[in-house]
């Protein structure tokens, strides 16, 4: 503070309020010595004596563009005027925020799946700021449970091992950390993300450029039915943060194109579908070619016991997060209707008839069943798209992109779809074909009600599955109740 320790007393206010104002929440009197500048601020009227220098003209108002641009009181004197550091921090943390392109505020109903928070904001991090200005501009407004528990161990490069819901804000809570790890000047791959499918690595890289596009940040997406070639050359060019799936990204590791000798963190998206037999050895191969001290970070809404050999092996002391106190999300209402395999195109036309659906997803356990369906929607009347694994990449990703931006209400798909998917719109999810476990089952309903956001599952169940449905009732300890006559539309659409 002041030099001065005998007027002390007169500077009590500094820290947090201009000089003069010290009756507020900093406690203190109002401050003799004050000498306010700002022609649209009242003057202090005696007895309080504006101070001058000797010999000196008073000084006259002079405009501001700010009010809360506070000068010295005296420009000849020594004291180093500390006054209102904060205040002038503050109202330039303000003015960047006040220029942000910060899309419309959501106001759809929210579950305390993601309303649940300590309070925290995303500067309480201590982000950089142009993080912090595409986390703003995507939309986020304050963290999710998820990321809140997330993001502050991820910066101190602890190892983690989560569990959440789908649709909750997982994808966030690993590429913020990431994305504020990575030093843009050091041209190597720094983080990887790995995803089990395409759709996903495509979806999690759009993700990092939207949040890190005020950041010199070069991010690559990889994955196999592309252009190995058009990889190989794109590899040459800096990129800091590479997503793909495992295998292709293994392949060019192994190529030596992809140098992951500085990759600091590994992080892996639906870690459970990645420890299955199809990717845990393209997995642990790929461990090896990462440094010793690398981080890892494991998401997913499912953990079977393959999780945890690997936890044990793997991670180094890691910080467990488990926010699975239930298992279904708490936006997501389900139902069940008996029928029989031949009346099943028709309950779904009055479904479509009956739901007041924005965009709906409807799986099938088979390809030829995702084809065969799609053309009798379509001969309903409805518009119809349908994606499974065995079409050609390209066709795969114009099919996701136009669903994605709205181009049809409704998708029929195989499992493919099931892993990470977020398509906000989507309120309805309908099991043509009723799944064979309760993990594909949890992650198929998570498509709907993404973000806290309120849906409707239905499950169109015939005499072979009724064990199966009383099965995955008791394993995620959840009711699925038989469909009424009618649906109140609040149940889902608020």
């Amino acid at each position: 503070m002041s030099n001065n320790t005998n007027n002390s007393s007169n500077y009590q206010a500094r820290g947090r309020y201009p000089p003069g104002i010290g009756n507020g929440r900093g406690g203190g009197t109002l401050n003799p010595n004050y000498s306010n500048r700002n022609p649209n601020y009242p003057q202090l009227q005696p007895p309080y004596q504006q101070r001058t220098a000797p010999n000196q003209p008073q000084p006259q108002p002079q405009p501001q563009p700010h009010p809360q641009q506070w000068m010295r009181r005296n420009p000849s004197s020594t004291e180093v005027e500390k006054t209102v550091q904060s205040e002038a921090i503050g109202s330039t943390s303000q003015d960047w925020k006040a220029q942000l392109a910060i899309p419309p505020r959501d106001t759809r109903y929210r579950t305390e799946d993601v309303t649940a928070t300590k309070g925290n904001e995303f500067e309480d991090y201590f982000l950089k700021r142009e993080l912090l200005m595409g986390i703003y501009e995507k939309g986020f407004e304050r963290p999710s449970p998820i990321q809140e528990e997330s993001i502050p161990i991820a910066l101190t490069g602890s190892d983690i091992l989560a569990r959440a819901k789908n649709g909750t804000g997982k994808t966030a809570a690993f590429c913020i950390p990431a994305l504020e790890k990575i030093d843009p000047d050091v041209n190597v791959i720094q983080v990887v993300i790995l995803v089990p499918t395409r759709e996903l690595a495509l979806q999690t890289s759009q993700v990092c450029k939207e949040l890190g596009k005020h950041l010199k940040i070069q991010v690559m997406v990889t994955t196999g039915g592309t252009s190995l070639r058009d990889d190989i050359m794109r590899l040459y060019q800096p990129v800091h943060l590479l997503v793909g799936t495992p295998g292709r990204v293994l392949d060019l590791t192994r190529k030596g194109i992809c140098i992951l000798k500085d990759c600091a963190v590994l992080v892996m998206d639906e870690a459970d579908k990645l420890l299955s037999p199809e990717f845990q050895p393209s997995i642990e191969q790929l461990i090896t070619f990462l440094p010793p001290n690398r981080q890892i970070l494991m998401y997913s809404a499912t953990f079977p016991v393959t999780v945890k050999d690997f936890k044990d092996r793997y991670l180094k002391r890691p910080y467990v997060i488990n926010l699975m106190d239930e298992l279904t999300l708490k936006g997501i209402t389900q139902f069940y209707a008996f029928v029989e395999e031949r009346q099943k195109v028709h309950c779904l036309n009055t479904l479509f008839s009956k739901l007041q659906i924005n965009q709906s997803i409807i799986f099938c356990n088979s390809v030829n069943r995702v084809e065969l369906l799609a053309k009798k929607i379509t001969e309903l009347g409805y518009s119809c798209f349908y994606i499974h694994a065995k079409m050609l990449q390209d066709h795969r990703n114009r099919v996701f992109h136009d669903f994605r931006n709205g181009a049809c209400r409704n998708l029929v798909c195989t499992d493919l779809f099931t892993r990470g998917i977020d398509i906000q719109a989507v309120n309805v999810v309908i099991n043509f074909d009723f799944p064979k476990n309760s993990e594909t089952y949890l992650h198929r309903v998570g498509r709907s009600g993404r973000f806290g956001h309120l849906g409707l599952a239905v499950n169109l169940i015939t005499y072979e599955d009724r064990f199966n449905l009383y099965r995955m009732e008791q394993e995620l300890g959840t009711e699925i109740k038989q469909i009424p006559p009618h649906i109140d539309q609040a149940i889902y659409c608020r």
